[in-house]
């Protein structure tokens, strides 16, 4: 069974962690995915206690998505190293990481719909 983490950096402010969650929850809803939400640091949880979340639901094919726009240090030696620790604990289970934001195509739309909404 497929499955997605949201994973973000996390912050000190909650209400920046609640808008992850709620970024995570309507991917689920519309979707019709099994979803968890999962942070770097200091807010859990982490993304092994969200791959173990997701493993003991039945998931054997996880995809991080990373909630970064870009490929910065956190996402070139973090993120692998935590991916490949969770993959050592939950060998049943296939974990992969999809690309940061940047590049995509929607980004320069919502980007102009920002600026739209001061021309």
């Amino acid at each position: 069974m497929k499955a997605f983490v949201v994973f973000a950096h996390g912050s000190s402010v909650e209400s920046a962690n609640e808008a992850v969650r709620a970024v995570a929850a309507e991917l689920a809803s519309a979707g019709g995915y099994l979803v968890e939400t999962a942070f770097l640091d200091p807010v859990r949880p982490s993304l092994n206690e969200a791959v173990a979340a997701l493993a003991a639901r039945g998931a054997t094919d996880i995809v991080v998505i990373p909630y970064f726009l870009t490929m910065g240090l956190h996402l070139q030696r973090d993120l692998p190293r935590i991916v490949s620790g969770a993959a050592r604990i939950h060998k049943s289970v296939r974990v992969r990481i999809a690309p940061p934001l940047d590049g995509h195509p929607a980004l320069v739309e919502i980007l102009l719909d920002r600026a739209r909404q001061f021309a």
